[in-house]
């Protein structure tokens, strides 16, 4: 059916538009047209009227002397098409940086009909834009250099901003009203020991409200690291697969990736209960949980310094505060791991089999799901 409208636009639509003449050539405006079938014709997309649609449109100028380039943001199956000839196909979701001059090979210079389609989504319009060119001028050779300065879309800092002035807040009001709990989970000394796992907040039941409050807190310092590597290159892999998540809402983003964090949290003890009974190990589900209570929220103290070095440095040094933040997101789920298995081994020996493949089963094999899931999609 797609084809079918391509071709019909490609017949009549030349005759029935009403001609008007670009000024600028080899760009993208930020006009985008919608085809109405009823009436053969264009008109001008109109979010709020139009509502949400398959298929936009474009007339560009091309001159196939020159380049053509630009960047978006798709998610998989979005594709492209100049004159019904389709040019390109997203196979995954990312940011993509095309010349549409190699893609689209013309002899006539003029205008030509840009198409971008998703089978079951409306594309991402708003992330398509011009590849700037910015001549760098030297004094022995003058304009001899060519710069592609690719556009980069910078999130607004104002929701990070925000969420972190939060987080702080509630870590001031944690500290304030639940003191003993706070210095028994932050204290460096009570890390390291074995015996605090009974004692202040880990010998407390999940469900009491400090440790609810506790939990929220690292959700959202985790949500925000996490949100934050992903909005720095623009690409929602891990659960925009699975839910409909917007683009361009960083907030519902943070809420969204906190609940999950908040969710995994609690039902990990589920998880623990389920094997613990599979294996016939249920006497160390508990400690096994509070180790891993313990070391996630310890670590979790740090997570805000990591926001701070991404607002301070994202607009300069990307690549590195992008590395940095893989790098912390990995220590935490590496570390929490490491210390469970430590921390089991002391009660009952991994050089029992079956223990072993409890370990594996409980925290090995999760723990690379997420590394994959959060930091190798990178």
């Amino acid at each position: 059916m797609f084809f079918c409208c391509c071709f019909s636009v490609g017949v009549f639509a030349q005759e029935q538009l009403p001609s008007f003449k670009l000024n600028r050539t080899n760009q993208l405006s930020a006009d985008w047209l919608i085809y109405r079938p009823e009436t053969n014709h264009f008109s001008l997309y109109i979010p709020e009227y139009h509502g949400q649609t398959g298929a936009l449109y474009q007339w560009v100028d091309i001159r196939s002397e020159q380049p053509f380039p630009i960047n978006f943001t798709a998610k998989k199956d979005l594709s492209l098409f100049i004159d019904n000839q389709l040019l390109f196909t997203a196979d995954s979701a990312a940011t993509y940086s095309l010349d549409l001059n190699q893609l689209f090979k013309t002899e006539k210079p003029g205008r030509h009909l840009l198409c971008i389609w998703h089978p079951t989504e409306q594309p991402d319009y708003n992330t398509f834009g011009n590849v700037s060119e910015i001549r760098v001028a030297t004094p022995s050779a003058p304009l001899k250099n060519e710069v592609w300065d690719k556009a980069r879309h910078y999130p607004n800092y104002n929701a990070f901003i925000i969420f972190l002035l939060l987080i702080g807040l509630l870590y001031g009001g944690l500290r304030t009203n639940y003191t003993s709990d706070f210095q028994s989970l932050f204290r460096v000394s009570n890390f390291f020991r074995y015996s605090a796992l009974e004692e202040g907040l880990l010998a407390k039941p999940i469900s009491s409200w400090s440790s609810i409050l506790f939990v929220i807190a690292f959700s959202l310092s985790f949500a925000l690291v996490i949100v934050a590597i992903h909005t720095n290159i623009q690409n929602i892999v891990i659960f925009n697969r699975l839910f409909a998540v917007s683009e361009t809402d960083i907030t519902s983003r943070i809420l969204f990736y906190a609940f999950l964090i908040f969710s995994f949290i609690l039902l990990k003890y589920l998880f623990l209960s389920l094997m613990g009974y599979i294996f016939d190990l249920t006497p160390l589900v508990s400690l096994q949980y509070r180790e891993f209570i313990r070391t996630f929220l310890f670590m979790g103290i740090f997570l805000p310094l990591i926001m701070v070095l991404y607002l301070a440095l994202n607009t300069v040094m990307p690549q590195m505060v992008l590395l940095v933040s893989n790098i912390a997101v990995s220590i935490i789920l590496v570390v929490t791991a490491l210390r469970i298995a430590y921390t089991l081994n002391k009660k009952v020996l991994l050089r029992n089999l079956h223990l072993f493949s409890y370990i594996c089963a409980t925290e090995i094999i999760p723990l690379i799901i997420l590394l994959k899931l959060i930091v190798f999609n990178y």
